[in-house]
C-alpha cells in the first residue's frame, strides 16, 4: 500500500512539471517568435477575419498599443502559469516522502498554476477571445478548440494533484 500511495504522489509531481513545462514552452515559444503569434492576438482583437456583417464588430479592437498590451499580458501569465508549476514540482518533489499534510500543503503553489492556467486558456481565450471577440466565427485565427483542450487537461491534472494524500505508511 505504501508503495501505491508513494507512486500516486510521484504522479502528481510529474503531470504539475509537465505542466509547468507545457507553460515553459509556450512562453519561450512567444518570446521567440514573438511577431507570429503577435499576429494572432491583433487578428482577434481586430475580428478582421470574422463573418462579413458581423453585428458585434463594434467590440473590436484595432489600436496596435492595445494589441501590444493584450499580448505581453498573456506572455506575463504564461511566464507566472510556468514559473508557479516549477516552484510547486520542487516543493512537492522535497516533500514527496513526508508526512500527508506536508505533502498536502506543498501543492498550494500548483492550485496557483493552474488558477492561472484556466485565466488564460478559458477566460482569455474561451471566453473573451472566443466568445467577446467572435474569434470562433474565423476560419485562420481560431484557438477556441485548442483553448478549451488545454482547459479540460489542465482540469484533469487539478482533479488529480487536489486528491488528499493519505500518509506512505497506511
Amino acid at each position: 500500500m505504501a508503495l501505491s500511495n508513494l507512486t500516486l504522489r510521484y504522479l502528481k509531481v510529474l503531470v504539475v512539471a509537465l505542466s509547468a513545462a507545457f507553460g515553459t514552452s509556450i512562453f519561450l515559444g512567444n518570446l521567440m517568435d514573438y511577431h507570429s503569434n503577435y499576429q494572432f492576438v491583433q487578428h482577434v482583437l481586430s475580428m478582421d477575419t470574422t463573418f462579413e456583417g458581423n453585428a458585434l464588430m463594434w467590440r473590436a479592437i484595432t489600436d496596435p498599443t492595445a494589441h501590444t498590451i493584450a499580448y505581453i499580458g498573456i506572455i506575463i501569465a504564461e511566464g507566472l502559469f510556468s514559473v508557479f508549476g516549477w516552484i510547486a514540482t520542487g516543493n512537492m518533489l522535497r516533500n514527496v516522502k513526508k508526512d500527508a499534510k506536508t505533502f498536502n500543503n506543498s501543492k498550494t503553489f500548483a492550485y496557483i498554476a493552474y488558477m492561472v492556467a484556466f485565466c488564460i486558456w478559458f477566460f482569455g481565450f474561451a471566453i473573451v477571445g472566443a466568445e467577446w471577440f467572435a474569434m470562433w466565427q474565423s476560419q485562420v485565427w481560431n484557438g477556441q478548440q485548442v483553448a478549451f483542450n488545454i482547459t479540460e487537461v489542465m482540469i484533469g491534472f487539478l482533479i488529480l494533484v487536489s486528491l488528499r494524500d493519505r500518509e506512505l505508511t497506511e
